[in-house]
Formats: structure tokens, C-alpha cells, sequence
């Protein structure tokens, strides 16, 4: 029987088929057609109330805020909302996709190396909890557009490298994103000058796909050398478990080194957030393939029907997957590369992965794309994006439709639409 561990709690083997959140994966990919994100529902909540009650248990002055980024959809993000979570948006689009999800402005966190005068004027027309400072320019940009004090957080680049992929990695002293341990009091100075600015506290972010926990200790150590605030942002990064040899810590372990290095370092009269992103959603999620054609030369190539146009992770950051073959629970095994359609040598899902005799047709689910690959998703080779499904109490339900022909067309100017054009 296949290992059924990377996809969402609920996944069991019915037969040829699996279902999660009581849906067989079969009559999803019939109804919705394939490629398909599909997301289990009730995992989503359950991981939501986990994160909140293992941050909460331990320090009620505490709020989660899910990074918007990691599945930009108000569909889903609005699940999240529902379970009392916030949201850390990078900018005035994000902004209006956790407004839209019903997510409340005093739960929303704006962060960003560049926040142009609209992502600023657009969190001070919302009134968000805070805005995160990124540089002196924001500084002196918040100090032209705000008319009233506006609650800011610092974030901090502490120059700590972590053992993540290097284009994961935020915090390391050749990063883009923050202001340096060096120049934080100038910063502080500069924000304690302006009318406007109610700086509040610091932020500080260490990158994603973190598996080491010490990482995270090291840098709640850095903000206790700085001067000491009622507010700390600890940002996210915890990372997921993608191939069954990976090994990620649970929320709870998560949550009780963050919480009780900042009681020991910072103390315990202080408000506390974190972002969680990937690890909140990556497993809850997973994409449906149909098998096109098996290719056999120097390699097994099996090409599905998506591809690096709903999964960007492999080419980016060389991140490996573990797909299976629906129904072939049984059938031998070959060692192929899953690889994808577009026209690109690059587009591979993950090479060198035993499948179970994949034949044309078949229906292919790879766990763990619950986080980015929807973000990242792109109309590469004219790809349609696909549609996102959510899956519960055994009712599966359409959270964002396929993209149509006639959608890659909607922005283009002074070109007709081709008669028959879906």
C-alpha cells in the first residue's frame, strides 16, 4: 500500500482511489479536470487552531498571522480568517486579498523590502495593526503620507545565515530585506522624530523551509541585544516535511522554544506575532496530474499535464517531491523522472522517482504543494492556471476556477478576442 503520510490527515486508500476530506481524488479530477490544487479543508482549520493554541497556551498575549503570500487566495485565506487567524500581506495587493477574505484590518501585518506610496497609503486607509519598516526611505515616505500616529514595527536584518536554500534565506548580512543590527538605533531615532510614526516594537524574519529550530533562538538572542520594546514580530519560517526522509519539527516544538526563548531573553510582558506561511499550509494541499505520454530513451520520462506552470519549487529551489501513482498500489515500480509539458528541460516535477508502472491516463497526486506552487502559478507556453478545490465532510467545492483561453486575452489591447474562444 502507498505511504500516505505526506498528504493531508484525512487521505485513505478506497480501493484504486484516495480520498481526502471524504472525496475520492477520481471524481475530482473528472469534475474539475486536471491539473488541480486541491486543498483539504478541515486540515487547513485544524492546523490553524493548532498554531493558535500552541502560540496562545503559552503566551496569551499573542496573535498568529498566516503569510499571505504562501496562498494568496481569499478563498483560502478566508478559512484561515474564520479560525481567528491574521495575516502578514507584502504590499497593497495582498492588502486587499485578506480584506477581501474578511480577515480585520487590526489583525493585518504589512511587510516588504520596497512598499511604494501606494502599498503605504493603502495599509493607512485600512488602519492595519502594523506597518513594518523596512528601510530609512519608508521612514521618510510614512512621514509624508500619514496623517495621524500610525503603529510601525522595525525590522531587523540580524545577520544569521540559515541552513535553507539560499534564495529562501532573508536574514542572513547580504540580504535584501530589513535594516542592520548597526543601524537600528539611527533608525529608532530617526522614527522617534516623526509625529506620525508610533514605533511599537521590532521584526525580524530568517527566511523558509527552516528545520533546525536553534536558528530561531539565535535570533530572539540578537533582539535582546538591541533595545527593548512591547512588541516582537518573530516573523515565520518553520519549514515541511516534502519527502518522507525529511524531518520537521512539530508547531508545538515551534512554539515552545520561540515562546520560552523570548520570555528568557525579552521577558514575559511583551505582545508576541509570528507568520507562519509554508507550514501552515504545504501539507493541507496537493496537485492532481493526468499522465500524457511515457517517454523511454537514455531516461523514463513520464510528462503530466502540468508542469512549472502550477509548480515553480522544483526549478526555483530544487525542491523534490514524492508523487504517486493513483490505483497502482501493486504494480512495479520504475525509476523515471516526472517531468511536465512545457517546453523547457528545466520542467521537471522531480527526477529520478520510482513510480508505480505509470501508464497514459493515469492519474498522478503529488503531496505537499500547498504553499507557493498556486502563488508562483504562470501562463508559461499559454498554460491555463488551474483551479483550486476544497475538500471537506466529502463535498468537494470550486474556491477558484480554471483560468480560460479568453482570460489570457482580457489584458491586451486593441487585439480581438478569437470568435470561439472559451
Amino acid at each position: 500500500m502507498p505511504d500516505l503520510s505526506l498528504l493531508p490527515p484525512s487521505a485513505v486508500v478506497e480501493g484504486e482511489d484516495i480520498r481526502i476530506g471524504g472525496c475520492p481524488l477520481g471524481e475530482i479530477a473528472s469534475r474539475f479536470g486536471t491539473p488541480a490544487y486541491v486543498l483539504d479543508e478541515q486540515a487547513l482549520r485544524a492546523r490553524a487552531r493548532e498554531y493558535s493554541g500552541a502560540l496562545s497556551g503559552r503566551h496569551p498575549r499573542s496573535l498568529v498571522c498566516f503569510a499571505a503570500k504562501a496562498y494568496p487566495s481569499a478563498s483560502v485565506i478566508s478559512v484561515l480568517a474564520e479560525e481567528g487567524l491574521g495575516c502578514d500581506v507584502v504590499g497593497a495587493g495582498e492588502l486587499r486579498i485578506a480584506l477581501a477574505a474578511g480577515v480585520a484590518p487590526g489583525k493585518i501585518v504589512m511587510h516588504g523590502n520596497a512598499k511604494t506610496d501606494q502599498d503605504i497609503q493603502a495599509a493607512l486607509d485600512a488602519r492595519i495593526r502594523y506597518i513594518v519598516v523596512d528601510s530609512f526611505d519608508e521612514i521618510d515616505r510614512i512621514a509624508r503620507l500619514a496623517r495621524e500616529r500610525t503603529p510601525v514595527l522595525l525590522r531587523v536584518n540580524p545577520g544569521i545565515d540559515s541552513p535553507t536554500h539560499a534564495a529562501l534565506a532573508t536574514g542572513g548580512a547580504g540580504a535584501k530585506f530589513g535594516v542592520p543590527v548597526t543601524q537600528v538605533p539611527e533608525a529608532v531615532a530617526r522614527m522617534r522624530a516623526v509625529p506620525a510614526i508610533d514605533l511599537q516594537g521590532l521584526h525580524v524574519h530568517l527566511g523558509s523551509q527552516i528545520l533546525e529550530l536553534e536558528q530561531f533562538e539565535a535570533e530572539v538572542a540578537m533582539l535582546a541585544s538591541l533595545e527593548r520594546f512591547g512588541v516582537y514580530d518573530l516573523g515565520g519560517g518553520l519549514g515541511a516535511r516534502y519527502v518522507p526522509q525529511d524531518a520537521a519539527p512539530s508547531v508545538d516544538q515551534y512554539a515552545e522554544l520561540l515562546v520560552t526563548a523570548a520570555h528568557r531573553h525579552l521577558g514575559e510582558d511583551i505582545e508576541i506575532l509570528i507568520e507562519p506561511g509554508r507550514s501552515m499550509v504545504a501539507q493541507a494541499g496537493l496537485t492532481l496530474y493526468r499522465v500524457v505520454t511515457v517517454k523511454e530513451s537514455a531516461r523514463v520520462h513520464v510528462a503530466v499535464d502540468g508542469g512549472m506552470g502550477d509548480n515553480l519549487e522544483p526549478s526555483l529551489y530544487g525542491q523534490r517531491f514524492a508523487p504517486l501513482v493513483v490505483g497502482r498500489w501493486s504494480a512495479d515500480a520504475v525509476l523515471a523522472d516526472l517531468v511536465g509539458r512545457h517546453c523547457e528541460s528545466g520542467d521537471v516535477i522531480t527526477p529520478d522517482v520510482w513510480l508505480a508502472s505509470p501508464q497514459v491516463g493515469d492519474l498522478v497526486v503529488v503531496p505537499v504543494t500547498g504553499a507557493y506552487c498556486f502563488t508562483m502559478a504562470n501562463n508559461y507556453n499559454a498554460n491555463l492556471r488551474p483551479p483550486v478545490v476544497l475538500c471537506a465532510g466529502g463535498q468537494a467545492r470550486l474556491a477558484v476556477r480554471r483560468e480560460t483561453y479568453a482570460d489570457l486575452f482580457a489584458r491586451e489591447v486593441g487585439v480581438p478576442v478569437p470568435l470561439g474562444t472559451p
